[in-house]
């Protein structure tokens, strides 16, 4: 499998720790300030990267309003919602691009986007965007991912919603399009998302039908499911941000607080040394341990002729004496010398 690509200074691959980027998405709530607070979190949090959306309303869909238009109504959050409204209420306007892109950097942070369209590529590449993100809904939109292929850079493509055949055609077409190398991502697109649908076991089934380095998109409440997908081998972590969700804001209650992003970044590379390897065995860490093992013991004072007895051999810690299985086979023996208390018994003592 492709072990690494690289994403601005980052190397993102199963041999590296977990990726953590934080998605702004509409959390800024249409104020730059309040989006610029958030990018200052994200840096503040440890967090690797921070990614925008880069679309305007009418680049994304077109100001209609009949029911094709508009989201179920039984939606948990949006039901309902005309879809150019909500675009228009959740999208960050290209003008707010460069000052967020200047201060991610400012603050150390990889920043990069999804683009929609055309304008946005454009516009993304003005900004030397260092990679470019697919959204789960514009996997099957090939000449768009031809178009950002083209641009050489790495892509992340989130896997929401495809078929096997889908995510084929997204991966062919980013290649051959001469993309800088591919990240899927394993995604519910589901706002939220229910923990039971994340089907985390498909990560290594992607890396492996795909040879490429494979993460996930996550939009479950906390972090629980993010910091498991580790050990199922995700390099890549995608979680929604906010300063607050009591603020409000079209994710917020999907979206992890700055305390919460920290703790995935934490977690995360815990959960990621934690994998270590295969062999099974001591390790060098429980050396010590080693030495405070069972064995069997003289526990009383005893004098030379004096039978071994339960009362005054016992399997105790530490180690050093001979095994507890050889209990049997010492019992009703006597002891060839003088043994005091707390020596490690021994062939020939007895």
């Amino acid at each position: 499998m492709t072990a690494t690509i690289k994403i601005g200074p980052h190397a993102v691959g199963a041999g590296e720790r977990p990726f953590v980027v934080a998605e702004m998405s509409g959390n800024h709530n249409g104020d730059l300030d309040r989006a610029l607070a958030i990018v200052d979190a994200v840096a503040e949090s440890g967090a690797h990267a921070l990614k925008l959306q880069t679309y305007r309303p009418d680049t994304i869909t077109i100001d209609v309003d009949t029911p094709a238009f508009r989201i179920s109504s039984g939606h948990e959050l949006w039901g309902g919602e005309n879809l150019y409204r909500l675009y228009e209420r959740a999208h960050t306007p290209y003008e707010w691009h460069a000052p967020i892109f200047a201060r991610a950097r400012e603050r150390g942070l990889t920043v990069f986007s999804s683009p929609f369209d055309a304008t946005a590529v454009e516009l993304l590449e003005s900004l030397d965007a260092p990679a470019y993100k697919i959204a789960s809904s514009e996997l099957v939109d090939l000449p768009l991912i031809r178009l950002v292929a083209n641009t050489g850079k790495p892509m992340v493509i989130s896997t929401g919603m495809a078929t096997a055949a889908e995510i084929d055609a997204a991966v062919r077409t980013a290649r051959d399009g001469g993309a800088a190398g591919i990240v899927l991502l394993a995604c519910t697109a589901s706002y939220p998302a229910p923990p039971a649908d994340s089907n985390l076991r498909r990560i290594p089934v992607l890396a492996g039908a795909f040879d490429v380095p494979v993460g996930l998109s996550d939009h479950t409440p906390g972090i629980g499911v993010a910091v498991a997908s580790v050990a199922l081998g995700a390099c890549f972590i995608e979680k929604h941000v906010t300063l607050d969700r009591a603020d409000g804001g079209v994710d917020s209650d999907f979206s992890l607080n700055p305390a919460e992003l920290a703790a995935l970044v934490a977690e995360s590379g815990r959960a990621y040394a934690a994998l270590g390897g295969t062999a099974i065995g001591p390790t060098p860490a429980e050396r010590e341990g080693l030495r405070f093992r069972r064995s069997l013991f003289v526990v009383e004072d005893v004098r030379a002729g004096d039978p071994v007895t339960a009362q005054n051999v016992r399997s105790i810690r530490p180690a050093g004496g001979l095994a507890p299985v050889e209990i049997h086979r010492v019992l009703g023996r006597t002891f060839a010398t003088d043994v005091p208390r707390g020596t490690p018994l021994s062939w020939d003592l007895i």
